[in-house]
């Protein structure tokens, strides 16, 4: 094997299998599929970060006919190709593995919550089974609760279920793959076939506009360049040749990949690599090789089941024993057992939190951000590093002309998305003269049938720096077609890599001056070496040292810039040695080349859009830091990098600082260095320590000149600080990387295919500083989240000590089941879930991102607060209306003390109360009930309270105000609503166990109401006094 010095790396089957390959007809690849399977199955996740090995691009033709069994001239013969077609397959890229309907359907009813309420229904069966062995007549309300917890598990799920497919749907309408056609001489013959029929040795031809089929090494070539920015993330054409140049077959001229454009040009190959073994496919591959993690919202959920399901079994299994010592049967045991259980289940939670995520799944879309999971959501809110590739997400994917130097002075163009004001000096004569150049020499054009399209969104047939010239001079002067019509072009030298420059002959449109006019722009100091003279404000001046040494040091400035650089020189030909009759040949090149007249330079750069520096500084004041990974030289990255703040004014690398000092790099301290520029080649060597310490000493970092292979490395270096990471990107090189990321973000209208399908969510306009909305909102659900939950987790207690004091006090029972389930799924379900459209508290987007570790969803002082502050003053409210009721009917609470066994034999019509009043079996049953309905009220009334005290965790209620949030008044309307439907609507239906209640005892629990709000008030006011306090640290959920 060869030694390895590749910046670009990818291998699959592991160097394990490189020895046993056969040289003979590309057989290497025979046991392909059985080696991706064990693979899968054996090799670590390490082995597919290698390198790539392939030497297809070193070997003469010769020895490619040989290794690949077919003629250069000729092509395969058809049968061969057949041969060929059946043993490798067809040249597709393997589509990653859909998991079934029925499977995602399935996991919706299982997954966190819904294993609690279904382990609830399960309970409240087994427990009616108890209850109908030992006593035919027992009444079935626990066969109704059981059931209706399975329902409400059922139906959130299909709510879940429907909300994730219509995110599926509005991805499946994103491929929309045409059938491709290639070109292909076989048995001697030009046809046409699909391109997914090729196989290995096929020769194809190529022209510009096409797709490229497969890997496919060059035979032969003219003036071809090709796209490869969504591999490798380079905006420029790269140009391509027949010729060996550089060892790293990624780098070398004559291979093109699978799935790149060819842009001009024409050229013919051999195909050397089909389907899932070309360099797309490998990256393809390698990104469904990465686990889907757990998201941090579905960590969170998973932790608080295990903290309710812990306080439910505990509180339960106490009193299972507390009941079995105060000699209670065995049986009825279990029964109060699996009440106090149930009765800790928070039924309404689950849909609570499912409505809460899809509405703010909602909230984003009208923002553009697809979100294609609903707990997706709120990742992006907990995110403390974003890794973002630079071309196409930061910067608008098109070349632009940034900057201009004509008459010794550098003028900035406008590098905005409609280019409308450009402010530079047009009025002096060079302008006038490098404007002329700029028309006339381009071969781009805007397609046909346009006229109605603005100029920045026009289609241009040609390459990106021609296309951004077109368009430039389009907006200055107006019709470029017209100006070029005027101006025939007689003759034309067109650019190619070896002389560097492009050369066109035009007459002129000027009636007095009937001159050829010779026009030539290239790379700077080639056009330079051309030139005698140089124009200054519209005058030929010689070219002396000191206008050479200007427009060296101009060249130096835009270049650093991160900026490709163009010089423009002219010459006018003497009438009388090239009359309007001369014929010009440009194979002999019968006209003057050199003594031109320099007039200046432009300089372009695929600019940053516009609203990412904005953005960028929001991130920032979120505590996030944002890294720029791209596979683009360091110059440009770092130029972009600054010009949208991730690299700040004042920040330095150790390579500014060593400048600044004039000493040698390795002199600098690195710890000096807030900013760091990163290169592949560097990347490459360093450990994974080495990685680690780069990352969290550096709070400004660029990657540049990185494989997809590396992009996966860095993030898992990111993941290894404790970061949640999220990763934007739009090539198929970014598609591992979104992968792997705990939320990867891909662009909508320039992302490819590999990298939606690969991502959690798609930014449908291609807007970074959506992203920034979409914090937000992550954080803003969290919050809500939470609040949800506290207000949830109140009223257990409220609803457990009824149990407790039953068993212990022998009350009748002071609230049955199916009355609890009338809280829990009926008066609290809409102001759980009005509490999702909760506006944010001041400082959400001026916090630290939370630690995944240490901020939980719910967290000692939330459970705490909740259960035993809260909880337990809800619940004396309740028992004090249960109370006044009893009394009022005749039963003091003295009298109620260890009643509960006379109370409940059916056989006994003469109980007396405190009054001597006798009370038959069904008149106790009915007072009973009045009892549930009375602490029903009780409970709702201050769940009332309870809301309004859950808007804010920390500002006063009057700080955020009691009505921007409409919804929490619906909410509370709703709760008023269902109570009185429940009492005096349904008051008749026995086996609702409710009764019509007197409207006083509406009102009893109105003062623990307003209590619970004092005292609220009172804990927000003192977290503001005295931060970080034992109270903030305690009393702060």
């Amino acid at each position: 094997m060869r030694p390895k010095t590749e910046i670009y790396s990818v291998e699959l089957s592991g160097t394990g299998d490189t020895g046993k390959t056969d040289k003979g007809d590309g057989e290497k690849y025979g046991g392909l599929k059985k080696n991706c399977l064990e693979r899968k199955k054996h090799q670590p996740k390490e082995e597919l970060k290698k390198e790539l090995d392939l030497d297809d691009h070193k070997l003469s033709n010769e020895e490619l006919e040989t290794k690949y069994g077919t003629n250069i001239i000729t092509g395969l013969s058809s049968t061969r190709a057949a041969e060929l077609l059946a043993r490798d397959g067809p040249n597709t890229l393997t589509p990653p593995k859909e998991t079934p309907e029925i499977i995602k359907f399935l996991k919706q009813m299982v997954g966190g919550f819904s294993i609690l309420l279904w382990i609830g229904a399960i309970l409240c069966w087994i427990a009616y089974g108890i209850q109908y062995s030992n006593d035919k007549s027992s009444s079935l309300d626990s066969v109704y609760l059981g059931s209706v917890l399975a329902l409400v598990v059922i139906l959130t799920g299909v709510f879940a279920y429907y909300q994730e497919a219509k995110s599926t749907n509005i991805m499946a309408s994103f491929h929309q793959m045409i059938p491709q056609q290639a070109l292909v001489i076989r048995d001697s013959e030009k046809k046409t076939v699909p391109a997914d029929q090729l196989v290995v040795g096929d020769i194809v031809e190529i022209k510009g506009g096409d797709r490229i089929p497969a890997d496919i090494r060059l035979l032969s070539a003219q003036g071809c360049k090709v796209d490869n920015s969504s591999l490798t993330g380079e905006s420029e054409p790269q140009p391509r040749s027949c010729e060996f140049t550089h060892d790293n077959p990624l780098e070398t001229k004559n291979i093109s990949f699978f799935s790149t454009t060819c842009l001009e040009g024409t050229a013919t190959g051999m195909v050397i690599h089909t389907g899932d073994r070309t360099i797309i496919g490998q990256i393809a591959s390698l990104a469904s090789g990465v686990q889907n993690a757990k998201t941090p919202i579905g960590i969170e959920i998973e932790h608080f089941v295990h903290i309710v399901a812990g306080v439910a079994v505990s509180i339960g299994v106490l009193f299972f024993i507390i009941a079995v010592s105060m000699k209670y049967y065995v049986l009825d045991s279990i029964i109060f057992l699996i009440g106090i259980i149930v009765a800790n289940v928070p039924e309404g939670l689950l849909a609570t939190v499912t409505v809460a995520l899809s509405l703010t799944a909602k909230r984003m879309a009208k923002k553009n951000c697809l979100v294609k999971g609903l707990e997706a959501v709120e990742t992006l809110g907990s995110t403390s590093i974003i890794c973002s590739d630079k071309t196409g997400t930061l910067t608008q994917n098109r070349m632009t002309v940034a900057h201009l130097w004509f008459d010794s002075q550098v003028f900035v163009a406008d590098t905005s998305e409609d280019h409308s004001n450009q402010v530079f000096d047009q009025s002096s004569a060079t302008w006038a003269s490098l404007s002329k150049i700029i028309t006339l020499c381009n071969r781009a054009e805007f397609r046909p049938g346009q006229e109605s399209v603005p100029i920045m969104k026009k289609a241009v047939v040609g390459d990106a720096s021609e296309t951004a010239l077109l368009k430039f001079s389009e907006v200055i002067l107006g019709n470029v077609m017209e100006i070029r019509k005027r101006n025939r072009k007689v003759a034309e030298i067109p650019f190619n890599s070896t002389n560097k420059f492009q050369l066109s002959i035009h007459e002129t449109d000027d009636p007095s001056d009937r001159r050829f006019l010779v026009v030539m722009k290239g790379a700077p100091e080639r056009v330079l070496e051309k030139c005698s003279t140089i124009m200054v404000n519209g005058q030929e001046q010689p070219l002396d040292r000191s206008t050479s040494k200007a427009f060296h040091t101009a060249y130096m400035e835009l270049g650093g810039l991160g900026e490709r650089v163009l010089g423009f020189c002219h010459l006018y030909l003497p009438a009388d040695e090239f009359p309007a009759t001369y014929s010009f040949d440009v194979d002999t090149m019968n006209f003057p080349t050199s003594n031109f007249c320099f007039v200046g330079l432009l300089s372009m750069i695929d600019p940053p859009r516009s609203t990412v520096p904005d953005a960028v500084t929001k991130c920032r004041s979120a505590g996030i830091k944002i890294i720029m990974v791209t596979g683009d030289h360091p110059i440009t990255a770092k130029a972009i990098a600054k010009s949208v703040g991730i690299i700040s004014a004042n920040s330095e690398t150790v390579e500014d600082i060593a400048k600044r000092l004039n000493v040698a790099v390795e002199q600098v301290n690195r710890r000096d260095a807030k900013a760091a520029v990163v290169t592949g080649m560097e990347l490459k060597d360093m450990s994974p320590a080495q990685l680690d310490e780069l990352l969290a000493n550096h709070s400004e970092i660029v990657f540049a000149r990185t494989s997809p292979q590396q992009k996966l490395i860095i993030v898992e270096g990111c993941q290894r600080q404790d970061a949640i990471v999220a990763v934007t990107g739009d090539g198929v090189n970014d598609s591992p990387a979104l992968k792997k990321a705990d939320i990867g973000i891909a662009m909508g209208i320039t992302g490819s295919d590999a990298a939606k399908s690969a991502a959690d969510m798609v930014l449908l306009d291609d807007n970074f500083a959506s992203i920034v909305t979409g914090v937000e909102e992550g954080r803003l659900i969290f919050d809500n989240l939470k609040k949800t939950i506290a207000y949830t987790l109140t009223k257990n207690i409220a609803e457990l000590c009824p149990f407790l004091i039953y068993i212990i006090a022998g009350l009748p029972l002071p609230i049955g089941t199916i009355t609890i389930l009338f809280i829990d799924l009926g008066t609290d379900i809409i102001p759980s879930i009005a509490l999702a459209y909760e506006k944010a508290e001041s400082d959400i987007m001026n916090r630290k991102p939370r630690h995944k570790k240490k901020d939980r969803l719910v967290n000692k002082p939330l459970a705490v607060y909740s259960y035993l502050h809260i909880g337990l003053m809800q619940a004396l409210g309740a028992f004090v209306v249960y109370f006044t009721v009893y009394a009022q009917e005749g039963f003091r609470p003295s009298t109620l003390l260890n009643l509960r066994v006379e109370w409940e034999k059916g056989y006994v019509n003469d109980l007396e109360d405190s009054y001597g009043q006798e009370w038959t079996s069904y008149q106790r049953r009915y007072l009973e009930w009045t009892g549930y309905t009375a602490f029903f009220v009780g409970i709702m009334i201050q769940q009332i309270a309870d809301l309004i005290i859950r808007k804010t965790r920390r500002n006063s209620i009057f700080q955020q105000g009691l009505f921007r949030n409409k919804v929490i008044w619906v909410g509370i309307a709703s709760q008023v609503i269902i109570a009185l439907i429940l009492s005096y609507g349904l008051g008749s239906i026995v086996a609702l166990n409710f009764t019509m209640l007197r409207p006083q005892y509406w009102f009893v629990a109105v003062p623990h109401a307003v209590l619970i709000w004092v005292y609220d008030e009172v804990r927000k006011l003192a977290i503001r006094l005295y931060p970080g306090s034992w109270w903030d640290k305690n009393m702060y959920y």
